[in-house]
């Protein structure tokens, strides 16, 4: 019999050709496409991301249809708010910035929609991310590997997936070296998505305005406070620590007369401390909620290259294991502005070997 398997499909073109690809490996694929959007407006749901809306549900029906695989929406309205939506706000709000889409792979993608999959009898839940998942005889464990198309790698969003996870996710793009040539399988299979192109924002954030979204959430939480320089000096009022992230330059409402960027936040004093762009620059980090994949555990230091936002090459750093289960990470060169609420992702090689949340610089 053939293995069954449940496909996230967002209505793009990446999703789209792993379907194909899926069927073409001799697996029977069922395409689901995950409802999130929390408005029943109709304006709202055609306009709610790119690859949330009503539209791109209809995109992927269509492709299903051109495939012959079955098709089904599934309500995901609930964990998505609790798990994504809610932890967005609530990060920003204590002077972090969070990244959702690690959140949104974390718990709905390969948590929600797995369940959902073994539901179906499936046995894999299956994505368009381009990364490479396999065993590995030698560390006798599932790996994640930097996709062949370096330019389109997105290991850095998925560090936080479990062996459980890792053993039944399948990831078919991982092994195509660009995406042109994922573009040139959907046209010659004539699918409407072939073209499309990729979205760029978070999907509940459309015009990537996140202080509006916070304000419409919480803005009477929003309050004015002080920026300071790094020696605790008055400079002004800001509008709100939501409105702002370490390393920022521009939008920050005040002349100074020379260039200030964004060194901290503090969130218990409502303060956003401001300094020259050589404070933003800092070698070490500590991170917490640390997840491995290649190794079991950290007993002694390891030398890895690391990476503190998915656009950020990876630099070559120590990650320390610390008695409360965080890590220290060292970089060789110091590193702009590493930021609270992001990831801190390292690498052997190709292989993914952990990550975890920025705590503090």
């Amino acid at each position: 019999m053939k293995k069954r398997v449940v496909i996230g499909m967002s209505g793009g073109v990446d999703s789209s050709v792993a379907a194909y690809l899926l069927q073409k490996q001799g697996y029977e694929v069922i395409g689901v496409f995950m409802k999130i959007w929390q408005d029943e407006r109709d304006d709202y749901v055609e306009n709610e991301g790119g690859c949330c809306s009503l539209s791109a549900s209809e995109d992927a029906r269509r492709v299903c249809d051109k495939l012959g695989m079955p098709f089904y929406v599934l309500n995901f309205k609930e964990v998505f708010k609790k798990k994504v939506i809610d932890y967005f706000v609530e990060e920003y709000f204590y002077g972090r910035t969070p990244n959702p889409c690690i959140a949104c792979n974390k718990y709905i993608k390969f948590d929600a929609l797995l369940e959902k999959a073994k539901a179906l009898e499936a046995e894999y839940v299956a994505t368009g991310h381009y990364a490479r998942i396999s065993y590995d005889e030698k560390f006798k464990r599932y790996t994640l590997k930097k996709s062949d198309a370096m330019a389109k790698d997105q290991t850095y969003v998925l560090y936080n997936l479990s062996q459980e996870q890792l053993k039944h996710t399948l990831m078919p793009l991982g092994e195509y070296s660009s995406k042109d040539q994922i573009r040139e399988i959907a046209r010659e299979l004539g699918l409407v998505v072939a073209n499309k192109p990729d979205s760029q924002e978070i999907c509940f954030v459309t015009d990537n305005d996140y202080g509006r979204f916070l304000t419409e959430k919480q803005g009477e939480s929003i309050k004015p406070g002080f920026f300071v320089d790094t020696k605790g000096n008055r400079l002004g009022t800001h509008k709100g620590i939501v409105h702002y992230t370490v390393g920022q330059r521009k939008g920050l409402g005040i002349a100074f007369g020379k260039p200030m960027f964004v060194v901290e936040i503090i969130p218990e004093s409502n303060i956003v401390v401001l300094g020259d762009e050589t404070e933003v620059f800092h070698k070490e980090l500590i991170a917490s909620e640390v997840n491995l994949i290649l190794y079991e555990k950290l007993d002694s230091p390891i030398k890895v290259t690391a990476k503190i936002r998915h656009t950020a090459k990876a630099e070559a750093a120590e990650v320390i294991p610390l008695s409360d289960g965080r890590i220290r990470v060292v970089f060789e060169n110091p590193q702009r502005a590493i930021t609270p609420g992001q990831a801190v992702v390292f690498y052997d090689g190709d292989y993914v070997v952990g990550g975890g949340t920025i705590d503090r610089m």
